[in-house]
């Protein structure tokens, strides 16, 4: 049974989102709200940049979702490969990749370890410290020595980085390619990794140094800039009609116990508490209760499923545009999960 969103959830929304962006939180942001079954609903305000000029967000405005990628890339690819026997859950990531001789610690992290971030590797991920190496990524990621024993939460991307690696891997195929392939599918056309081309359409991000020209249309995610903007862990763009697209796909799925739905059941189960009242799942965020699974991307977006209801909330926001104050996007968030939460 899917539950509406009410005028008064929508008012709430549309008037918490204007604030976030009165208090300089970020140029401009889309909001959009739905079920399964309805048409969404689309919340704008702002501009989409300087830059841009007037130019105001819309439904199709791209942004670089940054770990959002986690989710909308890897993670249904990780359950694809799943579903067609090419990866096993719980055996190490190394063997999902091109042989390494040797001892290779991080390489006997599980991919359920990878997607749950309780593998212990290395918490600082610093790929600018490999220019220049002789062995492949791959190799050089698993022969690092653990942070620390695997299954304490401790957020980790280079996790996600080695799942997009073994995912290229067991298919024979780039990633950006089988992740565009799956978007195609879950009709998602305008979504796909960077870069792009610099224009209205696109959300630039943050400028680095004061008088260097602006990131925009490039990943800003340092790593997977230094990866040609394809990683597994960041890189993507993707607009508020493609990420709807895909909330109402996976919702379908849950509700009619398809593949990707019991993939997604199977992730929204606790696997590894965060802090009190929050779990990891398989890449998804679970609060106590599991009515809601969520995941944010630093760049000021974020995507909220609630299963139980088949409702979802997609917010894309170039927050980073103004550095730290990326963070006051807080009580939006806040509000989201609180809307979705109530039944």
């Amino acid at each position: 049974m899917t539950t509406p969103f009410t005028p008064d959830d929508r008012t709430r929304l549309a008037a918490t989102l204007g604030d976030v962006i009165a208090d300089g939180a970020t140029p401009g942001g889309v909001l959009v709200c739905g079920t399964v079954d309805d048409t969404p609903q689309v919340l704008t305000a702002g501009v989409v940049s300087a830059e841009t000029g007037d130019q105001a967000p819309g439904a199709d405005t791209l942004y670089d979702v940054a770990s959002l990628t986690k989710v909308v890339a890897t993670w249904p690819l990780v359950g694809r490969a799943v579903a067609a026997g090419l990866l096993d859950l719980d055996a190490p990531i190394r063997d999902a990749l091109p042989p390494i001789n040797g001892e290779a610690p991080s390489g006997e992290a599980t991919p359920r370890q990878l997607l749950t971030h309780t593998s212990g590797l290395r918490a600082s991920t610093r790929l600018d410290h490999y220019r220049g190496a002789a062995a492949p990524l791959h190799e050089l990621l698993c022969r690092e020595p653990l942070d620390e024993e695997p299954g304490h939460h401790r957020y980790i991307n280079r996790g996600f980085i080695l799942l997009g690696l073994a995912l290229a891997h067991v298919h024979g195929r780039p990633l950006d390619e089988l992740a565009v392939d799956m978007w195609q599918q879950t009709g998602m056309p305008s979504t796909l990794y960077g870069p792009v081309a610099r224009g209205p359409h696109v959300a630039p991000t943050e400028q680095r140094i004061p008088g260097a020209p602006r990131i925009w249309g490039a990943a800003h995610d340092d790593n997977a800039g230094l990866l040609g903007g394809v990683a597994g862990h960041a890189g993507v763009f993707s607009s508020g009609t493609d990420l709807a697209a895909y909330a109402r796909h996976l919702l379908r799925a849950h509700r009619d116990g398809s593949s990707a739905g019991e993939w997604l059941h199977a992730s929204l189960v606790p696997q590894a508490p965060i802090e009190p009242g929050f779990d990891r799942g398989l890449g998804w965020i679970v609060p106590a209760g599991g009515a809601v699974a969520y995941h944010h991307g630093w760049t000021g977006t974020s995507l909220y499923l609630a299963p139980a209801t088949g409702r979802y909330v997609v917010l894309l926001t170039n927050a980073v545009y103004h550095g730290q104050a990326r963070t006051r996007i807080a009580p939006l968030r806040t509000l989201i999960l609180k809307t979705l939460s109530t039944t």
